[in-house]
């Protein structure tokens, strides 16, 4: 190569940088103040999300007095709190209900999930579309019969009551995200199962199953925030001091003697914890299960 053509060549690939580059910045520079603007609104809708919750915090660590006032600090609130409701024994009746439902949930919904995306039998197509429609019924359509229903059975105050309503109530949904999930996976993997020797039981549960745990704990963690949050249902069903649940602790508390408000903030935070601590633990799989859900 002579000195006139690595002259051409050098200055070709500095030219090619140095337009390389101007590109770049004028790619940085269009997209930048599309880029603070979504910043800002999306830091403005946190601050708007997470305000309450902060309000939350301060207030319950003050009297009644100090909140009428809006200065001081004091944990009067939370040793009220725990002298006027038995937080422990409701705490357990949230989890014990809140547990079986979900596992009875992923029981049903991972099994018809998989029946119905990889087996083909008559009317599934209908069956399916009854499943889905069943998510656009309002529960309180279907509260009262319920509760007929069970009191019958003598189930009121009973966690078999409540279990089996939030049962009914999340199976629809948990079975349609597992359906779309188990409908990505590839038709060669069972039909290898089947050939190697497996039924579509053994493929559900050897092959399938280990592969929809990112969607599993999806529809858990969506299903524990629903129920542990709901009240309506365990208002019904679980009226009894031995069975209650913290939300209708909560709801019994504030609707009796005179409480103040930083009480009701303490017992509100306290049983907003649980359900925030697991979103937060389990948020990489929520957000890993939804994806896959979609984009499958």
């Amino acid at each position: 190569m002579s000195r006139e053509e690595g002259r051409l060549t050098t200055n070709t690939l500095a030219n090619s940088a140095s337009s390389g580059k101007v590109r770049l910045r004028r790619r940085i520079a269009g997209g930048e103040p599309a880029r603070v603007v979504i910043f800002f609104v999306l830091l403005l809708i946190s601050a708007v999300m997470f305000f309450p919750f902060v309000y939350m915090v301060i207030n319950s660590f003050r009297t009644q007095q100090q909140y009428l006032q809006g200065s001081g600090f004091s944990t009067q609130s939370w040793h009220l709190l725990f002298q006027e409701m038995p937080v422990g024994t409701e705490f357990l009746n949230s989890t014990i209900v809140a547990a079986c439902a979900i596992v009875l949930i992923l029981i049903v919904a991972t099994s018809a999930g998989f029946a119905f995306a990889k087996l083909r039998f008559r009317f599934h197509y209908v069956v399916f579309i009854g499943i889905v429609g069943a998510m656009m019924v309002p529960v309180q359509s279907i509260i009262i019969p319920e509760y007929v229903n069970f009191a019958r059975f003598g189930l009121i105050n009973n966690y078999v009551s409540a279990i089996l309503t939030y049962t009914a109530l999340g199976t629809p949904f948990a079975t349609f995200l597992m359906t779309a999930f188990f409908r990505g996976l590839p038709d060669e993997l069972i039909e290898a199962g089947l050939c190697d020797g497996l039924s579509y039981r053994g493929s559900f549960f050897r092959i399938a199953l280990p592969m929809a745990l990112p969607a599993l704990a999806t529809v858990a963690v969506l299903q524990f925030i629903q129920i542990w949050d709901d009240f309506l249902v365990a208002l019904l069903f679980l009226q009894s001091p031995a069975v209650r649940t913290v939300t209708v602790g909560l709801g019994v508390l504030s609707s009796g003697r005179v409480v103040g408000i930083p009480v009701l903030m303490a017992g509100s935070l306290l049983s907003a914890i649980p359900a925030v601590v697991v979103y937060l633990f389990f948020q990489r799989y929520l957000v890993t299960g939804l994806t896959l859900g979609v984009s499958r």
